[in-house]
Parts: C-alpha cells; sequence; structure tokens
C-alpha cells in the first residue's frame, strides 16, 4: 500500500476519523486520495455542530458546504478536491446535498421519531458508504447504503455517554417517550435502563441493515467502501458496552483481515 504520509487530507482525517482513515488504506493507490476526500467532507459536516455556539452558526457552516456541493469553488483543503470530483462526475451533488441534509437534522434539538432516525443514517452515513462505492468503481454503489447505515447506528450506540457530556443526544425521542424519558433525561442519565433498552432496539436496527447490504467475498477494488460495516459488526455485538476511544487490536485485525482477503 502506498503510504499517505504527507497527504494532508490524510492527517486530517486521521485526527478526526481513525475508523474512516483505517479503512481507506484497503481502497487501490489511486483512488485513496478520493475516499480521504470523501471522508473529510463528511467531517467537515459533523463538525459544524461541534464548533459552533449556536444553532444558526452551525446551519451557516453547513450552507457553505451546500453551495460548494452545488457549485461554488473554493480554494480550501477539502472544499477544493470535493468541488474537482464532482465535476469529474466522481461523486453525485446530488447525493452528497442529501448528506448535508442529514447533518443539518442533527442540528435540531432532537430526532423525534424512530422513522426519522432511520432516514438520517440512511441519507447520512449511509450516503456516505454509497458514495464510496461509487469512487471505486462499484457498478451498484447503492447496495451498500445499509452497510454505512449500520455503521451509523453502531456509532450512536459507541458514542453515546461521550455525546451526553456534550448536552446531546441522537437517539429516538418517541423511543424515549414510550420508556417514559425525555431527551433531557437521557442526556442527564445515560446508562440508565430505560436509556440502554432504547440503545438495544437501535442494536437490532443496526443489526437489520447488515443483513440487507452485501455479503462475502467483495471485489478487491471495492472493499473499503464496505470495512466500516465490520466494526459496526464488532460494535453492534459489544451493544451499549461498546465504549469510545482508540480502537483495539482485534478491530484492527478484523478490518485488515476483510480489507486483504476481500471478505465481508
Amino acid at each position: 500500500m502506498a503510504s499517505p504520509i504527507g497527504n494532508p487530507l490524510a492527517t486530517l482525517v486521521r485526527a478526526h476519523d481513525p475508523d474512516q482513515f483505517l479503512t481507506s488504506l484497503f481502497a487501490p493507490p489511486e483512488h485513496r486520495d478520493a475516499l480521504l476526500t470523501l471522508y473529510a467532507f463528511d467531517h467537515e459536516l459533523a463538525r459544524a455542530r461541534e464548533v459552533a455556539s449556536e444553532p444558526h452558526l452551525a446551519l451557516i457552516r453547513l450552507h457553505w458546504w451546500r453551495e460548494v456541493v452545488e457549485g461554488a469553488r473554493r480554494r480550501h483543503e477539502v472544499a477544493t478536491p470535493l468541488g474537482e470530483l464532482i465535476d469529474a462526475g466522481r461523486l453525485s451533488a446530488f447525493a452528497l446535498t442529501r448528506i448535508v441534509d442529514a447533518h443539518e437534522a442533527e442540528i435540531e434539538p432532537e430526532i423525534a421519531t424512530l422513522v426519522a432516525w432511520r432516514a438520517w443514517l440512511q441519507e447520512g452515513a449511509g450516503g456516505i458508504a454509497a458514495s464510496a462505492a461509487k469512487l471505486l468503481g462499484a457498478p451498484d454503489p447503492e447496495i451498500f447504503r445499509p452497510l454505512g447505515a449500520a455503521y451509523g447506528a453502531a456509532r450512536v450506540i459507541r458514542w453515546n455517554r461521550r455525546r451526553a457530556m456534550r448536552g446531546r443526544c441522537l437517539l429516538p425521542a418517541d423511543l424515549l417517550a414510550a420508556r417514559k424519558l425525555a431527551v433531557a433525561d437521557a442526556i442527564a442519565e445515560p446508562g440508565s435502563a430505560g436509556v440502554l433498552a432504547v440503545m438495544n432496539e437501535l442494536v437490532s436496527e443496526g443489526g437489520r441493515w447488515l443483513g440487507e447490504g452485501p455479503s462475502g467475498r467483495l471485489p478487491r477494488a471495492q472493499i473499503a467502501a464496505a470495512l466500516p460495516a465490520v466494526l459496526a459488526r464488532r460494535d453492534l455485538r459489544r451493544g451499549t458496552e461498546a465504549m469510545p476511544g482508540p480502537r483495539g487490536l482485534g478491530d484492527r485485525l478484523a478490518v485488515a483481515f476483510a480489507g486483504l482477503t476481500g471478505w465481508l
């Protein structure tokens, strides 16, 4: 594998999205920079909510990226190569707009229903997986969407406690309400029995998506788009015990095995 050392996009993704950086290493070298651009774009959208002090400021940041996707060409370490990929037809502006829409949903005070939660992950994390598959030449990139949604679901569960410490909750409000909990309760006590029960329901949602995506042996040229599903499967097995932080050796070896053999 060609070394990504010295690539500013690789540095950015490695620092802020180590899961996607790890999976990108198994992309064909000629496509790796494009994949890193996509993942850097996803990070820029995610950080809009993290760095903005008010929701309307986060929306302004997301609108800036929406303009890039829709045709504004700006000098920026991520926006410039992203625009080039769109102009070359390697990424779909329509698909990327749907991903921006999904990140806008995160700015709302709550995700109201399980239906809305499913749509958010299918459009956001699922859209990233489908776009990655398109970059890697998959004949039907959309079949990768459920794998991305499953990875997104696992990430919600894995980072729930850490997110609650920052005053945020991405669990469906209707599932919480069914247990007589408000979003504020889930933020105050992310380890309560009711919150854990909701998260277990979401584990099942993620497992269903894993079952809907491709499995078995995939073309080596496309496997990188599916590798986040390897981490999702492991995290969903851990359920509510999945914890944020650096990946252990077992997770890294599982990704490496799938990446090198093509077996998902």
